[in-house]
């Protein structure tokens, strides 16, 4: 990670590289103790010291004690691959990028050493414990071309749904309003009276049974939660969430019960060769869930 520049704004810029690492890292870990062992290096490799002067635009190294992660089950299946992506379908529960508490358990991990590809990088995110359609770069020099065509909106996705039979027929409807993530907290908000940011389609594809239904979700955006707050916001949760409408006390290594959320199609032109491109998932609805004894 890199220091940051001094922030002329801050009363009290940090006096040391010891204070900057413990109002940055402090939450993650034990700041004073990787300092005392020197577990904290620069660039060239020699301890940070905990009162050396805070040096702006410098790159600190240091590595996390692992925790032991239950293994993940379901395997990642690869729906295509070619020179420049790799299109893969997702289990729930399984970490898009190494982060947090899942590290070995992450798509990239995984398959960096499943297809010997050590460049492999996510060209979107999907949630850990969303499953379907994920696409990666093989190599670095394809990030830029794949990236830019998600960040212009022009990757049609379409999602499913599991979740309750709406009683009334107004469907479909598209959902517009403005969605806010706060980092650190779990759920995001709607902010009313602020201008729309997010829209989906939502559409009833299938009854299941009385009071269970496929939903089709078209995102015309792609903000954090997007369609499950729109899900929520109609009076239809998606099943199983263990965020909305309230958060549930889940264990990380509980894999019985998976969000009913599949991300199903993915189309786009290929800015590479101007070829039309379209992946559907091999996963459907009901998702089935397993049980992981601890270690």
């Amino acid at each position: 990670m890199r220091t940051p520049d001094l922030d002329r704004s801050r009363p009290d810029p940090w006096p040391s590289m010891g204070a900057w690492l413990g109002e940055r890292l402090s939450e993650f870990l034990d700041v004073a103790a990787f300092l005392a062992a020197g577990r904290f290096v620069y660039e060239s490799g020699s301890p940070v010291i905990g009162t050396d002067p805070y040096r702006p635009h410098t790159f600190v190294w240091f590595h996390r004690d692992l925790r032991d992660e239950a293994a993940v089950p379901g395997a990642i299946r690869v729906i295509s691959q070619d020179e420049r992506i790799v299109v893969v379908d997702k289990p729930a529960f399984l970490s898009t990028i190494p982060r947090g508490r899942h590290v070995a358990q992450s798509v990239v991990v995984r398959l960096r050493a499943e297809l010997g590809l050590p460049e492999v990088s996510p060209l979107h995110r999907l949630d850990r414990v969303t499953s379907g359609l994920l696409i990666l770069a093989t190599e670095k020099r394809w990030r830029g071309a794949y990236q830019s065509m998600f960040q212009r909106g022009e990757v049609q996705k379409v999602y499913r749904a599991l979740a309750p039979l709406r009683s009334d027929p107004d469907l479909p409807v598209i959902v517009r309003n403005h969605l806010h993530k706060q980092r650190g907290r779990m759920q995001a908000e709607i902010v009313a009276g602020a201008p729309a940011n997010s829209e989906s389609l939502v559409e009833l594809e299938a009854t299941v049974d009385e009071a269970t239904a496929i939903y089709r979700l078209t995102p015309r955006t792609g903000r954090t939660h997007q369609l499950r707050m729109h899900m929520l916001g109609l009076g239809i949760p998606i099943s199983q969430d263990p965020l909305y409408p309230l958060v549930r006390d889940v264990s990380v290594d509980d894999f019985a019960h998976p969000l009913q959320l599949l991300a199903s199609e993915l189309s786009f032109t290929d800015p590479v060769d101007g070829e039309p491109r379209q992946f559907t998932s091999a996963r459907s609805l009901p998702l089935q869930g397993e049980r992981v004894t601890a270690r």
